[in-house]
């Protein structure tokens, strides 16, 4: 294969976003066996803003795009063919001529309590320092326990789980996902259904971006994208889209498609202390997956009102510029 047939893949340098694009290579190889030659694929790590810069919290940097913009560098600039991505660490918005779509079907899109000490969330005492640099995060988790001391936490899985573990914090929450990817599952205490929390946008997701009109990539993609993942994700990144214009806050969202394929998506969007949550719900054809996130987030405005758009301004209104959920679980 002549070197300007080789495939690159442009992904982050962590071992979960390693491992998450070996799992697309894998899937690109099995549906496409003329990729199997020794140099078909080549895997190249870039490192990002959000990857070098390890003391700030994402929101206060500028947000998730810290974790992509790179890697839209190279492809723009035709060093790579193709990135992986977490979906949730997608920006709402894309630079001009780069796509997105998802790939493979979606892992479970629940959040896990990680302790050494602690066996469930309920179980945590009074005043306890729980780590998370997710903004979505603190709100739940200050609704439902504002007696708890929530504290910013960064870094990838197992750095995360290293802080706990040496006592600076005594649990998080983390993805689900991501510690299944990495064989990290018994690190998990509690795995918290999405009635109790919430997950981010995309979460559980993965995400490929090329350049767009790319049509080798293009039919490469026919064969890995999963339907029922795509409907949810662009449900829920439709309701992301609504809301980033106006409403700078902690945002949560989960669609399902069912047997019939009806997609049902709900929406969160809270004050960053847990002082008030807003939920919102929508049912429809899966094929109308954009028009369902468009309901949810008018729905999630109407029932915020002024008000609380005022109250999370008012707190850190240099924070919230978009909204963010912490990279890497």
């Amino acid at each position: 294969m002549a070197d300007q047939d080789v495939l690159r893949i442009g992904t982050r340098g962590s071992p979960l976003a390693l491992t998450q694009t070996n799992g697309v290579k894998a899937r690109l190889i099995a549906a496409n066996p003329r990729l199997a030659g020794a140099r078909a694929i080549e895997i190249v790590v870039i490192k990002t803003t959000g990857d070098r810069v390890q003391n700030v919290v994402l929101s206060a940097l500028g947000g998730k795009g810290l974790f992509t913009k790179e890697l839209d560098e190279a492809l723009s600039e035709g060093r790579i063919d193709l990135a992986i991505h977490s979906m949730k660490d997608v920006p709402t918005f894309l630079p001009d001529g780069i796509s997105l779509t998802t790939v493979l079907p979606r892992e479970d899109v629940r959040d896990a309590f990680v302790s050494t000490r602690f066996s469930s969330f309920g179980d945590l005492p009074e005043k306890s320092v729980i780590g998370t640099a997710s903004t979505r995060r603190k709100a739940q988790i200050l609704s439902r326990r504002p007696d708890l001391r929530v504290v910013p936490l960064r870094g990838n899985v197992e750095t995360r789980i290293a802080k706990i573990e040496t006592g600076e914090t005594v649990a998080t929450l983390l993805a689900y996902a991501g510690l299944k990817r990495l064989g990290k599952a018994d690190a998990v205490a509690e795995i918290l259904p999405v009635d109790v929390v919430l997950p981010a946008v995309g979460q559980g997701a993965l995400a490929m971006t090329y350049r767009t009109g790319d049509p080798r990539i293009m039919a490469l993609l026919q064969r890995i994208v999963d339907p029922a993942t795509d409907m949810a994700v662009r449900a829920e990144r439709a309701m992301l889209l609504a809301l980033d214009g106006s409403c700078q806050t902690p945002i949560a969202g989960y669609a399902v498609l069912d047997s019939a394929k009806r997609l049902t998506l709900k929406g969160m969007i809270a004050h960053p202390e847990g002082t008030q949550i807003v939920e919102a719900e929508a049912m429809g054809p899966g094929s109308e997956a954009e028009i369902i996130g468009l309901k949810v987030a008018n729905e999630l405005l109407f029932k915020a009102g002024p008000g609380l758009i005022k109250e999370i301004k008012k707190i850190e209104p240099h924070v919230y510029r978009v909204p963010t959920d912490d990279t890497e679980g």
